[in-house]
């Protein structure tokens, strides 16, 4: 008897459908981040800079590392978002009371009331789409966050036990004419062994 695709590969049925949930949930859960994220009030800030805003609002004061960390950007990213919303008035530029050095970025009260206002109409959207649901639908949702909010907090793996990445190992190389070492110690042990003949 001839075996379909599936059995080629060496996957079972449940492992094939298995990855198709898997594809199935990030494609939903991102489409219903960008829709939620859409609803804001008219003429506002873009995505990337209401999100900065949003935490301001939420956290209170945060460095440009912290925020660039958060948001996973480079701090030069970071520094032209938070630099749009300094000049457009909904944050400020502040010292840390604790270090005079470093410096804290706030928002101003035109910034609390924008994050104020694009948090309601989310909130507000999503409830409404949530009220359109049966009881049962609503109660596969609620069961549905409870699995969701478990994975979100599972701990990451022991980066010791990551796999080792195939990408090939740059290999320093001696003078012109030299020979090749597979790593910088023996690079080192050779150069000083050079130096003392």
């Amino acid at each position: 008897m001839q075996r379909n695709a599936t059995q080629e590969q060496g996957r079972s049925p449940a492992e094939v459908a298995d990855a198709e949930l898997g594809g199935q949930l990030r494609s939903a859960v991102g489409r219903l981040y960008r829709r939620f994220r859409s609803e804001r009030p008219e003429g506002s800030l873009g995505d990337a800079a209401l999100a900065v805003l949003t935490r301001l609002h939420k956290h209170g004061p945060q460095t440009l590392t912290e925020l660039s960390q958060h948001d996973r950007v480079s701090p030069a990213s970071m520094s032209q978002i938070v630099n749009r919303l300094t000049s457009a008035g909904y944050a400020a530029r502040t010292k840390d009371p604790g270090d005079g050095r470093k410096v804290l970025f706030v928002t101003t009260a035109e910034g609390d009331e924008l994050a104020g206002a694009a948090r309601a109409q989310r909130n507000a959207w999503l409830d409404e789409q949530l009220r359109a649901l049966s009881a049962e639908d609503r109660a596969v949702i609620a069961r549905a966050v409870a699995l969701l909010s478990s994975i979100a907090h599972s701990l990451p793996p022991n980066p010791r036990h990551r796999p080792r990445s195939n990408r090939a190992t740059v290999q320093p190389r001696g003078p012109p004419g030299g020979p090749l070492f597979r790593s910088s110690s023996g690079w080192r042990a050779a150069r000083q062994a050079r130096q003392q003949a």
